[in-house]
C-alpha cells in the first residue's frame, strides 16, 4: 500500500515535478489518465468528510470540482484549525493547477503542525515545484531536505532529496538516499530503474536494462553531437557533457540525462525509456521533447556561466535521429 500511494502521488506531482497533468495531448497518456482519478479521488474524500454535516450537504450538490473546492475552502474560513482540511484544500487546488493557492494552504498545515511532519513539508516542496520550475535550488530544496531530517524513511523525501542532490552535483549522495529508497521493497519496474540510477552516480555499470517489449510507447532517440569550431579551441577534454531530454511546458526537473566526456566527441548518444531520471516518468509519456547538449566544465548539471550548449525542440513521436552542434555559451 505505501509503494501504491508513493507510485500515485510522484506521477501527479513529478513529472511533478519534469510536467503538467491535464494539457492538450494526441493520445490518452499516463498523466491524463491520472488527472481523471485524482478528479475521482478528491471528490470522495470531500464527500466522506465527517463531523461536518453542512459541508457534506455542500459538496454533495455542486456540480464540479471548483464547486467543491470553493465549498471546502469556504468552510476553513470559519475553522481554520482544521488541519486535514487544510491538506485537502492544498491537494484539490494542485489538481486545479492554482498552486499559489496550495502553497498557502500547505503553508497553513505546516504551521498546524509546527514543522514537525515530513510529509507536509514534502507535499509543500512538491507546490512550490509547480509554482516555480527553478524552485528545487532554493526554498523547495530546503523543505526537502528538513523532511529527511524529520522523516529520514519518508519515500518521497527519500526520493525528491536525490533528485535534489543530483541537481546541486552530489550524485554520491543521491545514490545513499535512493538506495535507502529501495529498502522500501518497490516493485520490480520501479526497483529497475532506482538501481540503474544508482549505479550511473556511483560510477559503476549499470544493470541491464529491460527488455523493449517491457517499455509501453518506447521512445529511443539518436543524439548526433558534435562541437562548434570557437567551442572545440576552448573547451577541455576533460569537462562533462550533459544530454538532457525536458519538457519544454515544465523543464525542471529533466526526463532523462545522460552523461559522456568532451574528449570523446563526436559522439552519438541514444536516449530511451531506459535514462528516464523519474520511475513512470519516460521519454515516452511526451509528445514534445526538448534536447539540451551542455558541456559543464565544473561537473555539474545545473548551466554556469561560461558553459557551451546546443539545443532542440522536438516533435517525440515522429523524430528519431537528430543532429546538436554546441555553439552557444551560457552569459
Amino acid at each position: 500500500m505505501l509503494w501504491l500511494i508513493f507510485g500515485l502521488m510522484l506521477l501527479v506531482a513529478a513529472l511533478v515535478v519534469a510536467w503538467p497533468l491535464i494539457r492538450q495531448e494526441r493520445r490518452l497518456s499516463i498523466r491524463s489518465a491520472l488527472a481523471i482519478v485524482f478528479i475521482i479521488a478528491v471528490s470522495a474524500a470531500m464527500y466522506s468528510q465527517t463531523g461536518q454535516p453542512d459541508a457534506r450537504g455542500a459538496i454533495a450538490e455542486s456540480n464540479s470540482v471548483e464547486e467543491m473546492v470553493t465549498a471546502l475552502a469556504s468552510r476553513l474560513e470559519t475553522d481554520p484549525e482544521d488541519l486535514k482540511g487544510w491538506k485537502m484544500l492544498a491537494r484539490s487546488y494542485i489538481q486545479l493547477k492554482q498552486y499559489p493557492q496550495a502553497i498557502a494552504a500547505f503553508e497553513r498545515a505546516v504551521e498546524l503542525e509546527q514543522y514537525r511532519d515530513g510529509q507536509t513539508l514534502v507535499d509543500l516542496g512538491e507546490a512550490i515545484m509547480l509554482n516555480d520550475n527553478n524552485a528545487l535550488h532554493g526554498r523547495a530544496l530546503q523543505l526537502f531536505e528538513n523532511a529527511l531530517a524529520i522523516a529520514p524513511r519518508n519515500p518521497k523525501a527519500m526520493f525528491y532529496g536525490g533528485i535534489a542532490a543530483i541537481e546541486r552535483g552530489e550524485p554520491l549522495v543521491a545514490a545513499d538516499r535512493w538506495e535507502a529508497l529501495l529498502e522500501s521493497s518497490p516493485p520490480a519496474e520501479i526497483e529497475g530503474i532506482l538501481r540503474q540510477r544508482i549505479a550511473e552516480w556511483r560510477g559503476l555499470d549499470v544493470p541491464a536494462t529491460p527488455p523493449a517489449s517491457d517499455l509501453v510507447d518506447a521512445v529511443a532517440i539518436a543524439v548526433n553531437i558534435a562541437l562548434a569550431d570557437e567551442a572545440a579551441q576552448i573547451v577541455e577534454p576533460g569537462a562533462t557533457v550533459f544530454i538532457i531530454a525536458r519538457d519544454p511546458a515544465q523543464p525542471a526537473p529533466p526526463i532523462a540525462v545522460a552523461r559522456r566526456l568532451a574528449s570523446e566527441l563526436p559522439f552519438t548518444v541514444s536516449l530511451s525509456d531506459a535514462d528516464s531520471m523519474i520511475p513512470g516518468r519516460a521519454l515516452s509519456n511526451f509528445a514534445t521533447l526538448e534536447i539540451i547538449v551542455r558541456v559543464s566544465a565544473s561537473g555539474q548539471p545545473i548551466a554556469q556561466s561560461g558553459d557551451w550548449f546546443g539545443s532542440q525542440v522536438i516533435d517525440a513521436g515522429t523524430t528519431r535521429d537528430l543532429d546538436i552542434v554546441i555553439e552557444h555559451q551560457v552569459p
